[in-house]
C-alpha cells in the first residue's frame, strides 16, 4: 500500500469514526429520553458502534462505546444506580461500553476471513451480550445489596429482582434482535465501501 492509500484509509476511518460517534451521542440520547423498560433504557447506540467496529476496527469500536457509556452517564441514563456508588456506576458504565465496542471489532476480525456475513452476525451479536453481561456483573459487584434491599422494602426480594433482571432481559433482546436485523444494512454499507476502494 502506497503512503497516499494509507493517508486516505486513516483520513476515511477519522472521518467515519467521527461521524459514528455523531450517531452515537444522537441515538443514546433519544434512547435515554424515550426509556420504555423501566430504570433501562435500550441501547440503539450499539448500531453505530458495530458500524464503526465493522469498518474500522476495534479501537474505533472501544472509542464509540466509550463514547457511549459517557453519553449514558451524563444524560442521567445510570441515574438510578448514582444512589447506590458512583464509582461503581462510572466504572460500570464505562467498561459495558469500551468492552462491547472492542469485542465487536475483535469477533469480526476473527471470522471475517471465514465469511463476511457471519463475520457481521457474529459482531452484532456480540455487542448486546459483552454489553449487558458486564452491566449484570457490574450489578453485581456493585448494586447487588442495595437492589436486594429496596426489592425486599417494597415487598419481596425475590420478585424485586425477578423485576430486575426481567427488564435487564427485555432491554437485552430488543437489542439482540435490533442488531441482528440490521447486520444485513452493515454488509450493505460495507459493500458500497468496498465498491469505492
Amino acid at each position: 500500500m502506497t503512503s497516499q492509500n494509507n493517508r486516505r484509509m486513516k483520513t476515511e476511518t477519522m472521518v467515519l469514526g467521527a461521524i459514528m460517534t455523531a450517531l452515537v451521542i444522537v441515538l443514546q440520547l433519544l434512547a435515554t429520553f424515550t426509556a420504555f423498560f423501566g430504570p433501562f433504557s435500550t441501547a440503539v447506540a450499539l448500531i453505530p458502534i458495530i458500524l464503526g467496529a465493522v469498518m474500522c476496527g476495534a479501537g474505533v469500536g472501544a472509542w464509540l462505546g466509550f463514547v457511549f457509556g459517557v453519553v449514558v452517564l451524563a444524560s442521567g441514563g445510570a441515574a438510578l444506580f448514582w444512589a447506590f456508588d458512583i464509582p461503581g456506576t462510572v466504572i460500570t458504565v464505562l467498561l459495558k461500553g469500551s468492552c462491547c465496542g472492542l469485542a465487536a471489532g475483535l469477533v469480526y476480525r476473527l471470522f471475517f476471513k471465514l465469511n463476511r456475513y457471519a463475520a457481521v452476525v457474529a459482531a452484532a451479536v456480540t455487542a448486546p451480550v459483552v454489553n449487558t453481561g458486564i452491566f449484570l456483573l457490574g450489578s453485581a459487584v456493585f448494586f447487588l445489596d442495595d437492589v436486594t434491599e429496596i426489592a425486599a422494602a417494597a415487598g419481596s426480594a425475590e420478585t424485586g429482582m425477578a423485576v430486575f433482571f426481567g427488564f435487564a432481559f427485555a432491554n437485552f433482546l430488543i437489542e439482540l434482535l435490533t442488531n441482528v436485523l440490521l447486520s444485513p444494512v452493515v454488509i450493505r454499507l460495507l459493500d458500497i465501501r468496498r465498491k469505492k476502494a
